[in-house]
């Protein structure tokens, strides 16, 4: 019962006691304000400067626009100063030391934030917390945009410096001396924000002369060190223009034949076109570009010479029988040196394989075995023959090859076997085909070596033999003739080849240089 009874006499004391202090309140609220006038300075001498000391807590970075080159931040402002018409005697209020009333009510330093970018005040009508003293403490908070010199040169592996510039509107030095509550901001109740870090926020006291007065003025400039969070730039910006720049280089190891070298190219160009919009939309129009922009200019820079490039070595790849031979100096360098430095080969060769076993560009000509020229020697000493066989028509001569083959091979049997039809000796290879054996790459239309036969002295078989070697004559002609304009053309597809394999080496060094450089550069 008694410790009941005592602590409802120690409850009762508590409300009197409070009743008491708020009746003390009011009464020193109405003894301070009888008197008082917030439109003056509260110093004892005016020639005195009255100290406000000026203390900033960064809370939160809520947005940083780099186009517009505007700091959007969320910041405690402490401003603290002495009050000489606001003291009291404690005793006389029932030791009563500290009050809160409305900030209004008193005279306020007129501080404001010099670089400012919107036309908001900003400014709170928060309490102000008064001691018997004098002294005066305002906390007042404040979404503030600030002015930001943004450099993107390094983007996005950039710093930035943004300065907070506090300072009276009005009063000059002589008049509000402004000093640092802390040496920089405080940011032990700092939000981490998504996309920057901040490193740190000096605070560096100023005393400045303006052009428009004599009197020096102070302020206060807090520089927030702010590093961008690269994470999201280098997967969604960069990573995706190395891997586009790297198929650059692959446009020329795609077959010509294919018909998608410059599509490719295109593709890429295009790609690339995008990034660099969707970057330049977010940079400032400044004259200074960031490394990433002239990446992307280099690269598409690059992939528009290989766009090139590829055009012109598929005008040589597809060069026909209308074209000139390869040149002597081209075929030295490009097909005997920079096809074996680059391991360009054709179907079935190797590094490994012996120059002897190489296989040509196309395979040589079967041989075929004929006799000499005699046959139509022969035929020529029967005058009658020659002279009605001498101008045969083409469409008789190809008329006849079925049945003249048919005649020929039959005889040619006995002639084989050293027979003729009247007894003559098989006659030898003719003289007037072996102009045949000088086809492509040394070929032998017919044997070298070739029996001495005597000639023949007898009459021998005649039109029909006669328009058959023709008719030989001819096919091999076109056929050497065929077979040299597939040869000229398999050069120049070689050439175009061994062109695309050099220019794909050199382009991927140069992106993977540029690859490194602009790493180097962020770092």
């Amino acid at each position: 019962m008694r410790k009941a009874a005592l602590v409802v006499w120690i409850g009762l004391l508590v409300q009197v006691a409070h009743g008491a202090q708020g009746h003390y309140a009011r009464k020193l609220l109405a003894d301070l304000m009888e008197d008082y006038s917030n439109a003056l300075r509260p110093v004892d001498d005016t020639d005195k400067a009255l100290n406000v000391s000026l203390q900033i807590t960064l809370s939160q970075i809520k947005d940083m626009d780099e186009r517009n080159q505007v700091l959007t931040t969320y910041l405690w402002i402490r401003q603290v100063w002495h009050d000489a018409y606001l003291k009291w005697n404690k005793e006389d209020y029932d030791d009563l030391e500290m009050i809160n009333i409305p900030s209004d009510l008193v005279w306020k330093p007129d501080i404001v934030l010099y670089n400012k970018a919107d036309e908001d005040a900003g400014e709170s009508s928060t309490n102000v917390k008064l001691r018997y003293n004098g002294e005066i403490v305002w906390d007042s908070p404040a979404i503030t945009k600030s002015s930001c010199v943004v450099d993107v040169s390094y983007f996005p592996f950039d710093w930035q410096q943004c300065k907070l510039t506090f300072g009276s509107w009005t009063y000059n030095g002589n008049q509000v001396d402004i000093s640092l509550g802390m040496d920089s901001g405080d940011l032990s109740d700092f939000v981490e924000n998504v996309e920057w870090e901040c490193h740190g926020m000096p605070a560096v006291r100023n005393v400045k002369m303006y052009g428009c007065c004599s009197d020096p003025y102070t302020d206060i400039t807090y520089t927030l060190l702010l590093k961008r969070r690269s994470s999201f730039y280098i997967f969604n910006l960069l990573l995706p223009c190395f891997l586009i720049s790297f198929l650059a280089p692959l446009g020329f190891y795609l077959p010509a034949d294919s018909g998608e070298k410059v599509s490719l190219g295109v593709t890429v160009l295009l790609a690339l076109t995008v990034f660099q919009l969707l970057v330049a939309e977010s940079m400032p129009p400044a004259e200074s570009m960031p490394y990433i922009g002239k990446y992307y200019i280099a690269t598409m820079t690059m992939i528009t010479a290989s766009t090139s490039l590829t055009i012109f070595i598929m005008n040589i790849h597809f060069c026909g029988a209308e074209a000139k031979p390869v040149p002597h100096w081209a075929k030295v360098l490009i097909i005997d040196y920079m096809s074996k430095i680059f391991f360009v080969y054709e179907v079935g060769e190797n590094c490994t394989t012996p120059e002897s076993d190489k296989a040509p560009l196309y395979p040589e000509e079967p041989p075929y075995n004929d006799r000499d020229d005699r046959f139509l020697d022969c035929g020529h000493s029967n005058g009658h023959a020659g002279a009605h066989h001498g101008r045969p028509h083409r469409s008789h001569a190809n008329g006849n090859a079925n049945n003249s083959r048919h005649q020929y091979s039959s005889h040619g049997g006995r002639l084989e076997r050293g027979e003729s039809k009247r007894g003559c000796p098989a006659p030898p290879h003719p003289p007037n085909l072996r102009h045949l054996n000088g086809g492509p790459k040394g070929q032998l239309l017919y044997p070298a070596e070739k029996p001495q036969l005597p000639a023949c002295p007898c009459r021998c078989p005649g039109p029909q033999h006669q328009q058959v070697v023709k008719n030989i004559q001819y096919i091999a002609n076109c056929f050497r003739e065929q077979k040299a304009t597939c040869v000229k053309a398999a050069e120049w597809k070689k050439v175009a080849k061994v062109m695309d394999r050099f220019f794909m080496w050199i382009f991927f060094v140069m992106v993977f240089l540029m690859s490194i450089l602009i790493i180097a550069k962020a770092s």
